[in-house]
């Protein structure tokens, strides 16, 4: 009889074990499928290319978004990703925390497709600070290279001029008449191997910048022409024109 006992309490025990296992196991799927379902989400970046901010906030739907400030030349996230919304209509809001701050607050509405990509550009000055916003279109090569395209946010009190970027390994241009505030499409790059880009006036051999680029296979950079386009004007040593580069994925 207590021999009995024993057998039917073990049973009892070894059953509730196995339904508690069940219960987490399924919790456990659950979770992983609610995480991971990116199909209703947009991927978007930052980058502030607004000469003279230093204390940028990014608020969307307002809720701050941003745990650190974006101030200019960076990029948020800072490294190769991006922040996920929801598809649809979204209110954003960048701004100044600091109350002295004579920064005006950009406040805009976007409309984002599912599973596209997007790049907040933030341009001009603290003073004039403005935004574009870009649908990235991003595609992973099925080969070893990289996939870049060129920006031109370069700082003006007259006209600048449209720019070319000259390749020193492929001897040409690889873009063309790029207007401020113009945006390229992406278009395939050698990767693994070091290249001089030559940020030029257009149509001339007057150079502006030079960048050294070594993109990684498979990922899409942007090649951003920023600061103040003359060095002698007020702030040009501070905010010189400079072309660097940043990746999305």
């Amino acid at each position: 009889m207590k021999l009995k006992n024993i057998i039917f309490a073990g049973c009892s025990v070894i059953t509730v074990a196995a339904l508690l296992y069940s219960c987490v196991k399924e919790r456990g799927i659950e979770v992983a499928v609610e995480s991971n379902d990116f199909s209703n989400k947009a991927f978007v970046q930052v980058f502030n290319a607004s000469v003279g901010t230093v204390r940028n906030y990014v608020y969307v739907d307002g809720k701050t978004l941003t745990g650190a400030v974006v101030p200019y030349g960076s990029s948020f996230p800072s490294v190769a990703s991006t922040f996920t919304v929801s598809s649809g209509p979204h209110s954003f809001l960048i701004r100044d925390t600091l109350a002295s701050s004579t920064q005006p607050q950009v406040a805009f509405a976007a409309n984002f497709d599912g599973k596209s990509s997007y790049t907040i550009f933030l341009y001009d000055t603290l003073a004039l600070v403005k935004q574009i916003t870009v649908k990235n279109e991003i595609v992973v090569p099925s080969d070893t290279t990289a996939r870049v395209r060129l920006a031109n946010f370069v700082l003006s009190k007259t006209a600048a001029g449209s720019i070319d970027l000259y390749s020193i390994s492929r001897k040409a241009n690889v873009f063309s008449g790029v207007s401020v505030t113009g945006v390229t499409d992406y278009i395939p790059f050698a990767s693994r191997a070091v290249d001089s880009l030559i940020v030029r006036a257009a149509g001339t051999q007057v150079a502006l910048d030079t960048l050294t680029f070594n993109p990684t296979a498979k990922r899409s950079y942007t090649l951003i022409f920023r600061g103040r386009y003359l060095t002698n004007e007020a702030g040009g040593a501070a905010n010189p024109r400079v072309l660097s580069s940043f990746s999305t994925n």
